[in-house]
Order: structure tokens, then C-alpha cells, then sequence
């Protein structure tokens, strides 16, 4: 599953091709000082991700972007555990932490993909740090590890980064070409924001998987000693699922995809 697939610009065929620049050109319409800018913008970025699905829909080789993100989920549920077990200790440095995540949930790939993704990493780990920085106790859960609910919430926006920093390379491919004055007006800062509210929400959260998994096995009145696993673990075996309601594919999809590579490198 490698990610060595070369930028060949959004869309294959014709058909998705023209609903790529369709997108571009009504962002190169916008106007950021119009009534509903803010609005319209949203609209823009909801047209480029239905674009997206329906283009890895047809082409699931497309950008390399299923097997790049679903090797970068597996590395994220490895940094978990990681977390999980050396706790606050990991994060004293926080330059280095945000190096190293980056580094290992990243990668080194030298595509356009990877380069999203490798900031998506960057952004998703800056959030996490914050977001510990402003919980009480400094986020330590039980046992003095990470609370959960913190490394759930950097799975839930790493995947979110993904698609909106991808998103955010193809604006600047394209509009760039059709309307230089956009690089002034920078839309693509306003992506984040979108993502949080739109993509965010096509995110499964390990904890709330762990939780069910809780309930389930109660109401079975199981002897399990251990019905929730680790998060890491959780988050792991979602990955497939994970890649696939981000980029609009079914999860069998997903799966028979990285399973057909398994057994080609076997």
C-alpha cells in the first residue's frame, strides 16, 4: 500500500473533471465582502467534498489518498498507545512532541497526499496540545495516563484534517489559476472551521465504540474481564471504517482494499 501515486489534478474523467472546475470556479466568484459570505463559503467547501466522494467513488485509486490515509490511521492508533503509556511524561516537551507525532503519524511521503496529510498530523497535535493545556489537571486521566476523551479527540480530528487539508491543496491547485486575487483573500483559512462543523461529524469516536462495547456486554451479562480493550486498539480496528465515511466510500470498500494489498505483499 505505498503512497508513491503522482499528482495528476483532481477529477480522471471527464464528467468529475467538470465538476472539479465547476467548484473552482464558483470559489473564484466569491466575494468576502458579500451578504452570506460566510455562508456561501460553507456551500463552496460542501460542493468540493461531495466532489471528492464521488470522485473516490469511481476511482478508488484516485490521489492515492485511501491507502495514505489509511496507513497514517494505523500509525495515529500506534502514537496512541504510545500515549496511553508514557502518559503526561511525553508531552513535558512540547516542541518535541509535536515533532515527533508529527514525524511518525505523518510520515515522509513525497506526494501532494502526503503532504496533506503530514500537516494534518502538524494540525491535529498543535489542537491536542491545547486542548490539554486548558483541561483541568492537565488532562491526566486515572492511573496518571492521558485522559481517554483527549486521545479520542485527536483521532477525531486527525481524519477531519485530512480531508480538509487535501481540500485545501486542491483550492490552492486550482483557484490560484482562475483568481490570483484569492490568495489575498485566503478562503482556505476558513477551512478549518468547516471541517470542525462538517467532516468532524463523519468521524466515529473510539470512546464512544468503547463505551458501547461496555454496554453490550452487560446486557449480556458477560463474563468478559476486559469488554472495552485499550483505545488504541479500538481506534485501530476503525481505521477502515474511519477512511471510508471520510472519503464517502462504504467500509467494505475500505477493507477489501487494504486486504487485497495485504495479500499482494504476502
Amino acid at each position: 500500500m505505498g503512497t508513491s501515486t503522482r499528482w495528476r489534478g483532481p477529477g480522471g474523467r471527464s464528467g468529475i473533471a467538470a465538476d472539479w472546475s465547476r467548484a473552482s470556479r464558483r470559489l473564484s466568484l466569491w466575494d468576502s465582502e458579500g451578504p452570506r459570505a460566510e455562508r456561501l463559503l460553507d456551500e463552496i467547501f460542501d460542493d468540493y467534498l461531495d466532489v471528492l466522494h464521488r470522485t473516490m467513488r469511481q476511482e478508488q485509486s484516485a490521489f492515492g489518498l485511501v491507502d495514505a490515509a489509511t496507513e497514517a490511521g494505523y500509525r495515529l492508533a500506534d502514537a496512541m498507545a504510545s500515549l496511553a503509556d508514557d502518559g503526561l511524561d511525553s508531552l513535558k516537551d512540547a516542541d518535541g512532541f509535536l515533532t515527533r507525532f508529527t514525524n511518525e503519524v505523518g510520515g515522509n511521503g513525497a506526494t501532494i497526499t502526503d503532504a496533506a496529510i503530514r500537516r494534518a498530523a502538524t494540525d491535529s497535535a498543535e489542537r491536542f496540545l491545547k486542548r490539554r493545556s486548558e483541561e483541568p489537571g492537565g488532562g491526566e486521566g486515572t492511573g496518571g495516563g492521558l485522559a481517554g476523551d483527549l486521545l479520542c479527540l485527536l483521532y477525531q480530528w486527525f481524519f477531519a484534517d485530512i480531508v480538509s487539508e487535501f481540500l485545501r491543496s486542491i483550492i490552492a491547485e486550482k483557484v490560484k489559476l482562475v483568481a490570483p486575487v484569492l490568495s489575498v483573500l485566503d478562503p482556505g483559512d476558513h477551512i478549518a472551521d468547516w471541517a470542525a462543523c462538517k467532516v468532524l461529524s463523519l468521524v466515529p469516536n473510539p470512546c464512544e465504540e468503547a463505551a458501547e462495547l461496555v454496554e453490550r456486554a452487560k446486557s449480556a451479562e458477560s463474563a468478559i474481564g476486559d469488554p472495552v480493550g485499550s483505545l488504541p486498539e479500538i481506534a485501530r480496528s476503525l481505521v477502515p471504517g474511519t477512511v471510508g465515511k471520510v472519503l464517502g466510500l462504504a467500509v467494505g470498500d475500505v477493507r477489501e482494499r487494504q486486504e487485497g494489498a495485504e495479500g499482494e505483499s504476502a
